[in-house]
């Protein structure tokens, strides 16, 4: 299933797309895309709606952040042979683990908003993880029973937070609307192997990013894993799984964002972001 939220930011319904490609409310079943809504056995349960039986929604219009809220915003770093080599930092031995604050959430085609004083923004194209049920110390074999399923993250940065004002990462990472998730939540049976997807991201219409998630130096299953012994994860938690080559940060000159800049991303199967820039 391919499910998603529309509506007014606040007032967002829950919805499917059906194989028409038309919207389907399926809200009476699902009220709140979140947490334990997404828990793996709910989601086998509703697999079983008929979708053709769902009202049609003549004009979705917004689409907001397909999960309505997550408990744990987790992000891993430099997981790209590439992006690790464009900034110049040595392969990690281990996953390098932090957050966004879970504020950050929006949706796939919000404005995002740049502070006046922000001087680096960037983009970040990843894939997201959904956790489906709680995992504590799970081996690579079984990690990926615990997903619930996918989504494209726009993982945004402001570099001069992240990386110049002392701290940890968080701060240059979790403004608001830095966290687009969506369009959809695409349930795992839909991904057999999270390894083969093809993700880019396109400037103003210019191609900068443009990889696939074989490039991960450490992969959805080890991620999950490795995670797993040091917290509980938990039904609804997201993680976003690192970003290939081509962000503004590993540019020779650097290019960072500006207003009026438009960013395009995709990612296979799991469908298409949009956000225009605006700073002041």
């Amino acid at each position: 299933m391919k499910l998603l939220r529309y509506g007014p930011l606040g007032g967002e319904r829950t919805g499917v797309l059906a194989p028409d490609g038309t919207v389907r409310d399926i809200s009476v079943h699902v009220p709140e895309l979140a947490g334990p809504a997404v828990a793996k056995h709910r989601l086998k349960a509703l697999a079983s709606v008929d979708i053709d039986s769902l009202p049609a929604v003549a004009s979705p219009g917004r689409i907001g952040a397909c999960l309505a809220w997550v408990p744990n915003f987790h992000c891993v770093g430099l997981n790209y042979t590439k992006h690790a080599h464009e900034t110049g930092m040595p392969i990690p031995e281990e996953p390098i683990l932090f957050s966004k604050a879970t504020s950050a959430l929006a949706g796939p085609n919000d404005t995002v908003a740049l502070p006046a004083d922000a001087q680096k923004g960037d983009w970040e194209v990843e894939l997201g993880v959904v956790i489906g049920a709680e995992a504590e110390n799970v081996s690579e074999e079984v990690a990926l029973d615990y997903v619930a399923g996918y989504c494209v993250i726009n993982d945004l940065s402001e570099r001069a937070y992240q990386m110049e004002r002392g701290g940890q990462w968080i701060k240059g990472k979790s403004l608001p609307g830095f966290g687009p998730i969506g369009p959809w939540f695409v349930t795992a049976d839909e991904v057999p192997d999270p390894q083969v997807l093809g993700l880019s991201l396109d400037l103003n219409g210019e191609r900068v990013q443009d990889s696939d998630t074989s490039d991960m130096i450490f992969s959805v299953r080890h991620i999950i894993s490795h995670m797993s012994r040091f917290m509980r994860l938990v039904p609804g938690d997201i993680i976003a799984t690192g970003t290939p080559s081509g962000v503004g940060l590993g540019m020779s000159p650097q290019r960072f964002l500006r207003d009026g800049d438009v960013m395009s991303l995709r990612i296979d199967g799991l469908g298409e972001q949009r956000q225009e820039v605006v700073q002041g």
